[in-house]
């Protein structure tokens, strides 16, 4: 039986928090045995990005002391599991830290991918009688090299069809501080999005991080367009429902 630690992260546990629960129900269903230390805080990636380096360092090493030496690390998020992967080997490098870091690296997983390369699921149950169309997030796509996965475990579902976009590799213009500094550009780079999605005729935007969602959920909503976002084990959890 696989131990997983899970590692929820700031906008999961703040704003999403039924997806990080269903992500737990998921792994359980399909034979981890799971667990969640309480004092796990964030991976860094907000201080790092804003400048702070020393200051995102100490949350690294916090981060590592805070999960011990289980089988894996499962998190629902390309982004900070990609930062984890490319910057704690540097960020810890002459840290006290330092080897479990490294090992660190090796047993964190974005959930898809986990699901797919570990635990080699095939979805039987799963029902979502909806067109959906899926968004490649930076994270995800660009340091863990995640495509496949998702869509493969999509691709399971019978009565759901998926609908892939012109844009799908492209940013959603959220990039955690550059939509606040740039907030214009964020605000298009979001339009162009969603209309790339709507072009699909898809009713759902799935995608492995709940930060990208709730950037196009806003412009969305702001514009009361027919289209929403989902996270990929918002729609898996029928699996087990």
């Amino acid at each position: 039986m696989p131990k997983v630690q899970l590692f929820i992260p700031c906008f999961v546990d703040q704003l999403f928090p039924q997806t990080g629960l269903n992500m737990a129900k998921i792994l359980e269903h399909f034979g981890c045995e799971v667990s969640f230390n309480p004092n796990q805080t964030c991976c860094g990636q907000p201080a790092y990005n804003a400048g702070y380096q020393d200051e995102a360092r100490e949350i690294a090493c916090k981060f590592v002391s805070d999960f011990n030496e289980v089988d894996y690390i499962v998190a629902p998020s390309g982004s900070c599991t990609g930062f984890i992967r490319s910057y704690y080997p540097h960020m810890l490098e002459h840290s006290k830290e330092s080897n479990k870091g490294k090992q660190i690296v090796q047993r964190a997983f974005e959930f898809s991918e986990f699901l797919v390369d570990v635990l080699k699921v095939q979805l039987t149950n799963t029902q979502f009688p909806h067109k959906v169309t899926y968004h490649d997030a930076c994270g995800a796509l660009r340091e863990c090299g995640i495509k496949a996965q998702p869509r493969q475990l999509l691709n399971q579902i019978k009565d759901m069809e998926l609908i892939e976009m012109k844009e799908c590799e492209t940013c959603c213009g959220f990039g955690g501080t550059f939509a606040i500094k740039y907030e214009p550009i964020s605000i298009g780079m979001a339009q162009n999005k969603v209309q790339s999605a709507l072009t699909t005729g898809a009713s759902y935007i799935v995608s492995t991080d709940v930060s990208c969602m709730m950037h196009m959920q806003a412009y969305i909503d702001k514009n009361k367009l027919p289209i929403q976002t989902i996270h990929i084990a918002d729609i898996l959890i029928n699996e087990i429902a």
